[in-house]
């Protein structure tokens, strides 16, 4: 069975892998950005991996948490989609099975009040930009519905929202798909995580910027990702400089596709609880 240990250990492995690839307008190694650094990141998910791979720890408690951490530690909110989007992976990865995709649909139909409760309380206390109020299970509001469905009355808004009702969609087909075809292509580190990245961003409307700045700007933008993803598919590992002349528009202009770098996060995390599942069961 898989350790605590190895979920923290499995959550830092992909944060850090992450932030190390040169994303355009997210913060990597080549360059901060929103007033974020690279040390900010890593020391986040430093923070943040303990409550998150707490055994036994619902979901709820595991994101609050590891939100209030992060909090303590760097005095921002670096990572609140980051963790919306892995403390139901890590509670799956711990929940027993080799099937990370099944036992995670386990654990998303267990979810309840009190999951909503502290998770409502988490991004209270994060206070992502873009937050608004909303009519309907406003997260200053009382959680007095099952966590899954306040996530699927802003699903058709937010991606990280919506991943909680289709069982991680996006991260088990088109994340981990990105990710097997970069491998098999032949690449190697960070350019995988590239690859996932640009996916993402190209895939659909980027919504913390539309959160931010609109649907229209987010439409804009990724139609500007998805040229760039063709360059990438057809120069890969010698576009760098056309990704940082990217990464340098966009931060001119403010935009930061945060929920494509959270779900590169995820997808980067599944494939590592899935790695050492699949090892647990070739060892039993």
């Amino acid at each position: 069975m898989i350790s605590a240990a190895e979920v923290g250990e499995a959550f830092c492995a992909a944060c850090r892998d992450e932030i190390e690839a040169p994303k355009p307008g997210n913060v990597h190694i080549f360059g901060g950005g929103h007033g974020m650094t690279v040390e900010d990141f890593l020391a986040s998910a430093k923070a943040a991996a303990v409550p998150l791979s707490t055994p036994r720890a619902r979901v709820g408690a595991r994101i609050l948490g590891a939100v209030e951490a992060t909090l303590a530690t760097v005095r921002m909110n670096t990572n609140l989609g980051i963790l919306l989007l892995c403390g139901p992976l890590a509670a799956a990865a711990e929940s027993g099975g080799t099937d990370l995709k099944a036992a995670l649909a386990r654990v998303l139909n267990g979810l309840d009040r009190s999951d909503t409760k502290q998770v409502f309380r988490a991004i209270s206390l994060a206070n992502p930009g873009g937050l608004g109020e909303v009519a309907r299970f406003d997260v200053r509001g009382p959680a007095d519905v099952r966590l899954c469905e306040a996530m699927a009355e802003a699903a058709e808004r937010d991606a990280l929202a919506f991943q909680y009702v289709s069982n991680f969609h996006d991260v088990f087909v088109t994340g981990l798909q990105a990710l097997a075809e970069a491998r098999q292509r032949g690449l190697k580190p960070p350019w995988p995580t590239v690859a996932v990245y640009l996916t993402f961003f190209a895939a659909f409307p980027d919504t913390h910027i539309w959160r931010k700045f609109g649907l229209a700007a987010a439409v804009e933008i990724q139609h500007e990702a998805s040229e760039m993803l063709s360059i990438f598919h057809t120069r890969r590992v010698d576009c760098l400089a056309d990704l940082l002349a990217f990464d340098r528009r966009l931060k001119s202009r403010d935009r930061n596709p945060g929920t494509s770098a959270d779900l590169t996060v995820a997808t980067l995390f599944a494939d590592r609880l899935r790695g050492i599942l699949l090892r647990d069961r070739n060892d039993a």
